[in-house]
C-alpha cells in the first residue's frame, strides 16, 4: 500500500516545487519593482509604497493567501457583476509572491545602501546614466549583498508553501492530509512530507553555498 501512494507524492512535490519556484520568480521582480518605488523621490509614490509592504509584512501569511483567493473573487463580482473563480495555484503564486516581495525588497534595499556613494559617482565621471549605473554596476553587486537575506526568505517561502494546501492546491501537505484519509497512518504520510521537504531545503542550501562562493570569487577577481 506505500508504494501505491508514491507517484501521488511525487506529482505533490513537483506542485510544490512548482508554487515555490515560480512564487520566487515573481516575488523577485515584484521586489525590485517594489524598490524603484520605495526609493522614488516623490513622496506621493515612496509613501503608499511603504505603507503596502509595512501591511504585507504585518499581515499573518495565511491571511494573504485566503485574501487573494476569495478577495480576488468577490472584487471581481462587484465590478463586473460576473462570478469568476481564480485558479487556486495562480492565487497561491500570486499570495506568496507578494509577502516573498514584501521581505525580500528590504534586503534589497538594504544591500543598495551598502553600496558606496563613490561608485555612482565614478559611474556619472563616466559619463553613464542612473539607469545603465544601476543595471550594469550596482545591481551585480547588490545581489551579493542580498543573498544571505534571499536565501533565507527563499527558505521560508519553501515552507510556506504549504499554506496553499488550504485553498485545494495538491501540494505536499494536503496530499500527505489525502492519503492519511485514507490510510489512517499520520505518522508515516506527514513523516514522509516532512523528509522531502528536509531534502529540497538541504538541496538548496548547497545550491545557494555554491552561489555564495561563485560571487566571492568575483569580488575577489574584480578588486
Amino acid at each position: 500500500m506505500f508504494f501505491e501512494y508514491l507517484p501521488l507524492m511525487k506529482s505533490a512535490t513537483l506542485m510544490t516545487l512548482g508554487l515555490a519556484v515560480s512564487s520566487l520568480i515573481v516575488g523577485l521582480l515584484l521586489s525590485t519593482f517594489f524598490v524603484v518605488l520605495e526609493t522614488n523621490k516623490f513622496a506621493c509614490v515612496r509613501k503608499p509604497v511603504s505603507v503596502a509592504i509595512a501591511l504585507l509584512r504585518g499581515l499573518p501569511e495565511i491571511i494573504v493567501v485566503f485574501l487573494i483567493y476569495f478577495g480576488a473573487t468577490e472584487l471581481v463580482e462587484k465590478i463586473t457583476g460576473e462570478y469568476v473563480e481564480f485558479s487556486a495555484f495562480g492565487c497561491g503564486v500570486a499570495a506568496l509572491s507578494l509577502i516573498f516581495a514584501a521581505y525580500a525588497s528590504q534586503s534589497l534595499r538594504g544591500a543598495i545602501q551598502a553600496i558606496p556613494l563613490g561608485q555612482w559617482e565614478s559611474a556619472a565621471a563616466l559619463g553613464l546614466n542612473r539607469r545603465y549605473a544601476f543595471l550594469h554596476i550596482i545591481m551585480p553587486q547588490v545581489w551579493r549583498h542580498a543573498l544571505p537575506g534571499l536565501s533565507n526568505q527563499w527558505l521560508v517561502l519553501l515552507k510556506d508553501t504549504a499554506l496553499i494546501s488550504l485553498i485545494g492546491v495538491s501540494d505536499l501537505m494536503r496530499q500527505a492530509e489525502l492519503i492519511n484519509t485514507n490510510t489512517h497512518q499520520p505518522f508515516t504520510w506527514y513523516g514522509l512530507a516532512a523528509l522531502i521537504y528536509l531534502i529540497i531545503t538541504i538541496i538548496s542550501q548547497v545550491f545557494i553555498r555554491k552561489l555564495e562562493l561563485r560571487f566571492t570569487r568575483f569580488e575577489r577577481g574584480v578588486h
